[in-house]
């Protein structure tokens, strides 16, 4: 694969953003909702961390003199009637679980303007959070989750005309296909039209067994000894943040490379893609030969439950599943070895173990430990491109940060949206030879 990755270093010089914000507002909702305690579910425990994301669009002749930020605002009022839960606020019930207090206070709203043009941000096929910060709202003093609101939106109008729209949305409320449905929606609603996914609201389809029955060993939650002392002392270098471009052409190669020793029958892009990036991560990480190395990543459960889960399922249909393999056969056996390893875990997703990863938190409240661990989050499939609050769609859409330094993201690249960025941060030593085992 020589010399066939495109990257970006987040180290090349880029324009900082002059942004001056308004006093933040509370939208609720247009109509009366109702009043209650929401319940999540086991599967929304366990990543309640706030996703920020930032989409932005291009001025439009269609459009006149609507000002964007009066459009998303009246539209998310309007929207927030079907997702009520989101204009509430996070609370904790007597048995220590989060749920959602359905209070209808309303989202976060914060306009502002940035003194230039939108295509002075640049390219963002990386989280680069020192030049994309200002252009989502961070709640003043908040400790914890319980004082940022579910859903915190900032609409950011360029002097072309163009805009930038910045959420800041919980984890907790939905996973990447539920936040998308509810994006899409809030999208619909302000070009007039009726939502074309509903949301399902009811969570209660996923509450733990009575008595919870733990049927799996649930590795995904195991806590690995770090033996690797060189990987420990490289966690206290700063990081730095690339992405790496792998073009549908690269990602068929990738593919080819994986089966060419005979072992697999089958390939698909995630799995091969995944295993190069956990062997290459393991190796520029220095891992000793011995050490377990793990690999997290989620699988979309909604069609796997039985029955399967309601279209439009307003809440985290996702479970973490795991692959582990000690880093000296990570980093000498073929690719066909990781991605056989990724397979089984993938495997593993059925209705039993889902329901037994959701009775195995009920039990313990455990949550996924990350020591010598690589977290994968796959956003190529979401429909991000797709968000059309009237101005056409997103000409750029990204997160603007990651969530930990064990996270690696994949998002969609390109017009055909066929080849996939890989976003990551490693300590600066360990992202060159990061970058030369990719190109090996």
């Amino acid at each position: 694969m020589e010399g066939l990755l495109q990257t970006e270093n987040s180290s090349a010089v880029t324009m900082k953003l002059n942004v001056t914000r308004h006093e933040p507002t509370m939208v609720a909702p247009a109509e009366a909702t109702e009043n209650h305690v929401y319940f999540l579910s086991n599967l929304d425990q366990n990543i309640a961390v706030t996703v920020q994301t930032v989409y932005c669009f291009k001025a439009s002749e269609e459009m006149g003199k609507e000002r964007p930020s009066e459009v998303i605002r009246e539209a998310l009022r309007k929207v927030l009637v079907a997702y009520y839960p989101l204009a509430g606020r996070i609370g904790i019930s007597p048995e220590g679980k989060l749920n959602i207090h359905c209070t209808g206070e309303g989202a976060v709203f914060v306009e502002a303007d940035a003194d230039c043009v939108i295509e002075d941000i640049g390219d963002m096929t990386k989280p680069d959070p020192s030049k994309l910060e200002c252009l989502v709202y961070n709640i003043p003093g908040a400790k914890n989750i319980l004082e940022v609101p579910p859903l915190v939106v900032q609409v950011t109008t360029f002097k072309c005309g163009g805009f930038v729209l910045g959420l800041g949305m919980n984890h907790c409320m939905f996973d990447g296909i539920g936040a998308m449905e509810f994006v899409n929606s809030w999208a619909e609603t302000a070009r007039g039209l009726p939502l074309s996914v509903p949301p399902f609201m009811d969570r209660s389809l996923l509450r733990a067994r009575s008595p919870p029955k733990m049927e799996y060993p649930h590795l995904e939650f195991a806590e690995i000894k770090e033996i690797s002392s060189e990987s420990t002392e490289l966690h206290s270098e700063e990081l730095v943040y690339r992405s790496f471009c792998f073009t549908a052409e690269k990602l068929d190669e990738l593919k080819k490379e994986a089966m060419e020793d005979g072992v697999l029958t089958k390939c698909s892009t995630f799995e091969a893609l995944s295993a190069l990036v956990w062997r290459s991560r393991s190796k520029a990480l220095n891992m000793a030969p011995n050490q377990e190395a793990k690999l997290l990543f989620a699988v979309d459960g909604r069609a796997k439950f039985e029955p399967p889960l309601p279209r439009g399922y307003f809440g985290n249909g996702i479970v973490l599943t795991s692959a582990i393999g000690k880093a000296g056969e990570l980093a000498e056996k073929p690719l066909s070895f990781g991605v056989g390893r990724i397979q089984k875990a993938i495997g593993m997703i059925t209705d039993k173990f889902m329901r037994s990863a959701i009775d195995y938190f009920e039990i313990t409240r455990s949550r996924p430990s990350l020591t010598a661990t690589l977290l994968i989050t796959t956003w190529s499939r979401l429909s991000f491109h797709t968000t059309d609050f009237g101005w056409g769609e997103p000409v750029q859409s990204v997160p603007v940060t990651l969530p930990a330094r064990e996270v690696v993201l994949f998002l969609s690249h390109g017009k055909e949206r066929k080849s996939i960025n890989v976003l990551l941060g490693l300590p600066e030593s360990a992202m060159d030879r990061f970058q030369g085992f990719l190109q090996m």
